[in-house]
């Protein structure tokens, strides 16, 4: 198991342009990958899931990656979470 924390920064929040894109990408791997902002948890391959959680800027986020290809994963995850959120 891996995971890392992420103070969310962008106004928005998480929104739908950059969390469908992370979906999409995030779908290439077998892991299992979730994201959970306080007592709310979503899998971080369902769009509506992710969205659903209404994550705002300011709110830390955790994403674990449980699984086989879970350093890949995780890798490409933080990249993605430090350029677009």
């Amino acid at each position: 198991m891996s995971s890392f924390v992420y103070l969310v920064q962008e106004p928005m929040g998480l929104h739908a342009r950059p969390v469908g894109m992370l979906v999409k990408q995030l779908k290439n791997y077998a892991c299992d990958i979730q994201v959970i902002c306080g007592k709310r948890q979503a899998d971080a391959k369902r769009l509506f899931a992710v969205m659903g959680m209404a994550v705002k800027c300011g709110e830390t986020v955790t994403v674990v990656f449980t699984g086989e290809d879970e350093q890949e994963a995780y890798k490409e995850t933080k990249i993605f979470f430090e350029k677009n959120f």
